[in-house]
């Protein structure tokens, strides 16, 4: 099933896209291959092989949640350059309106 030039404009009418007489007939040209390769892979697809999204599997790797020692506000802010009311003070990177 070739894509035909009358095709691409319909689809490019959709798309609100402008398209050239030369863009047309050069689009139309690639659809065609993207169409052919596709149903040449189709073709390939066995029933027997289970579709999946990642060549080899994929897991998560876990680790049990222990609570650990932590820092003391005071510790966290010691070597801040600047803190206020026990928070880190950054410089302001947007206007106030």
């Amino acid at each position: 099933m070739a894509i035909t030039r009358d095709e691409v404009a319909h689809l490019a009418r959709l798309s609100r896209l402008a398209l050239t007489d030369a863009e047309l007939d050069h689009f139309a040209g690639q659809l065609d291959q993207i169409i052919v390769a596709v149903a040449r892979v189709q073709e390939v697809a066995a029933e027997e092989i289970p579709p999946m999204t990642h060549a080899a599997g994929i897991a998560n790797v876990y680790r049990d949640d222990v609570p650990a020692p932590q820092l003391t506000p005071e510790q966290a802010l010691a070597g801040a350059p600047a803190s206020e009311q026990s928070r880190f003070r950054v410089p302001r990177i947007l206007a106030a309106d």
